[in-house]
C-alpha cells in the first residue's frame, strides 16, 4: 500500500525587489532636509486638499423632518443649499 503523503511545494516569500533594511541601510538613509527644492515642491508635507480661507465647521443640530425632506428633495448638494439659505436669512435678519 502506497503512502498517502503528498509533497508540498515550498513557497519563497522573500521580496527580491524590496529587501528588508539592515542597520547600515538606516544609517545611510537621508532625511527630508536632503531634498532639493523641486523634490520638496513635488512632495509637500501636508496631505489632502488645501485649507480653505473660509473653512466650514461640522456641527450637529436638530431640524424638523419636513425641513430635511424639502432640502433633500432638491437633490445632491442639498447641504450647501441649506448653508446658502441660512446665509441669506442671516443677512435679512
Amino acid at each position: 500500500m502506497e503512502s498517502m503523503k503528498t509533497k508540498r511545494k515550498k513557497i519563497d516569500l522573500s521580496d527580491h525587489d524590496n529587501p528588508e533594511w539592515m542597520v547600515a541601510d538606516f544609517k545611510r538613509a537621508q532625511g527630508p532636509e536632503s531634498l532639493s527644492d523641486i523634490e520638496r515642491a513635488a512632495f509637500p508635507k501636508t496631505r489632502g486638499r488645501p485649507k480653505s480661507a473660509q473653512a466650514k465647521h461640522l456641527i450637529s443640530m436638530r431640524l424638523d423632518q419636513s425641513v430635511i425632506d424639502a432640502l433633500r428633495a432638491t437633490g445632491p448638494g442639498w447641504q450647501k443649499r441649506a448653508n446658502d439659505i441660512l446665509k441669506v436669512a442671516m443677512k435679512a435678519g
